[in-house]
């Protein structure tokens, strides 16, 4: 993610997705409500962040496909966040970014929402949800299952 005009004042956003030809199918299914990963035909494993060839045994795109996730996973870690300067993070502090461990294997950063930091346990399940970030730019997040 980079910086977007369009924050408060016309001023650069940090919390905007560069779709570009490669990912804007991860980011039109997150407008649907649906998390997609990439998985390789050569060595079964799932990964995340989307990429064009797979980062475990470099098996290139013609073998690596878009695929649906369950939308289930567990939390890794987590850290509440008071603090953020990046435009607009500061008007949502407190937040909790986390780490979270997807059914099909990968671990994601992403945020815990709907749920107060102190019931936060490594290990808890969680389900995607989708956040509108923008007008028709929605990210994943995830919530106690």
């Amino acid at each position: 993610m980079t910086a977007h005009a369009g924050g408060a004042g016309g001023g650069p956003r940090h919390d905007l997705p560069e779709p570009d030809d490669f990912t804007r199918p991860y980011w039109d299914a997150a407008a649907e409500g649906r998390l997609l990963l990439r998985r390789c035909s050569d060595c079964g494993r799932a990964h995340h962040y989307p990429r064009e060839f797979c980062p475990f045994c470099w098996a290139g795109e013609d073998r690596v496909a878009w695929e649906a996730a369950d939308g289930s996973a567990t939390l890794y870690t987590w850290s509440v966040v008071h603090r953020n300067d990046l435009p607009p993070f500061g008007r949502q502090v407190p937040y909790t970014a986390a780490v979270v461990d997807l059914a099909e294997g990968p671990r994601m950063m992403t945020r815990v929402v709907d749920c107060a930091p102190a019931a936060l346990r490594v290990g808890m399940p969680l389900s995607v949800a989708f956040r509108e970030t923008a007008p028709g730019v929605w990210v994943p997040v995830f919530r106690p299952r």
